[in-house]
């Protein structure tokens, strides 16, 4: 996927001219590993604003985007050389076996086929929010498998907006940002694909640390976009939180979610 050096060197200039008018002008670039392209020099705490920026460059210059960090690999820097990325042939077969892989089997918690009974209801009616929700399943039969049991909670608390408002304010501290890990050095990865599927080649997840656990990740990144225009934002390394970000005109009330509530690929816990 390298090309000879005037065609690199391209499409460093390529990049360079798609960034001005943007946050990202003027930022140092140079090649990353395997077939990347990195910027260095990105403000922590404007994150999201550069990362929107290289996004709606991905038609323009063919790279979708990543933020990634050297807070745990001093090896993560601008090379002055470009290092070869996969070939055209083996990003295809990783795409293809990433389509036909079952990530909601490999990604399942041990405890979502549980049977819930009468003496536990009350454990899981009342979690990590505080607030009795007993009264609200009352009426389900027992025993009952743990998701549909969670799935009455889930409905029928939003259909009291009162005892929504409590469980919401008891649980802010999992729903808002301020816990988020946020680096102190920040790069833009542009990875050498526009396809989302594609893209899980270079994903770092500490539940994918074997190819086939990454070709899983990949699948989840492409539902997620296709379902909820998910896309990830960055992946700072295995050991730490991934970030992703949901417009709010598709977010809706069923559906598996990308959120931390959720235990799947890049939630931000």
């Amino acid at each position: 996927m390298i090309g000879d050096t005037f065609t690199v060197r391209s499409d460093l200039d390529q990049i360079e001219a798609a960034f001005v008018g943007t946050p990202l002008a003027g930022l140092p670039i140079g090649h990353g590993p395997s077939g990347t392209v990195l910027v260095a020099d990105i403000d922590p705490n404007r994150l999201h604003e550069a990362w929107q920026a290289a996004d709606a460059l991905v038609p323009v210059i063919g790279r979708r985007p990543v933020m990634a960090t050297d807070d745990f690999d001093d090896t993560l820097r601008i090379r002055p050389e470009p290092a070869p990325g996969p070939l055209e042939s083996e990003l295809r077969a990783f795409a293809e076996a990433a389509e036909s892989s079952e990530p909601w089997l490999a990604y399942r918690h041990y405890s979502e086929d549980d049977e819930v009974d009468e003496g536990e209801v009350e454990y899981y009616a009342r979690g990590m929010a505080g607030v009795d929700l007993t009264a609200l399943v009352s009426n389900v039969a027992l025993p009952t498998p743990r998701q549909a049991l969670e799935r009455a909670l889930y409905d029928r608390l939003l259909a009291d907006a009162d005892l929504y408002a409590r469980v919401l304010g008891s649980v802010r501290f999992v729903t808002q940002t301020d816990y988020w890990y946020t680096p102190a050095s920040v790069l833009l990865m542009l990875l050498p694909t526009s396809d989302v599927r594609s893209s899980g080649y270079w994903v770092d997840f500490y539940g994918a640390l074997t190819r086939e656990y990454q070709r899983t990740l990949a699948e989840v990144l492409a539902q997620w976009r296709h379902r909820w225009d998910a896309r990830l934002v960055a992946s700072w390394a295995p050991c730490c939180s991934s970030r992703w970000v949901v417009p709010r005109h598709r977010v809706t009330r069923r559906g598996p979610r990308p959120a931390s509530s959720r235990r799947s690929p890049g939630t931000s816990t």
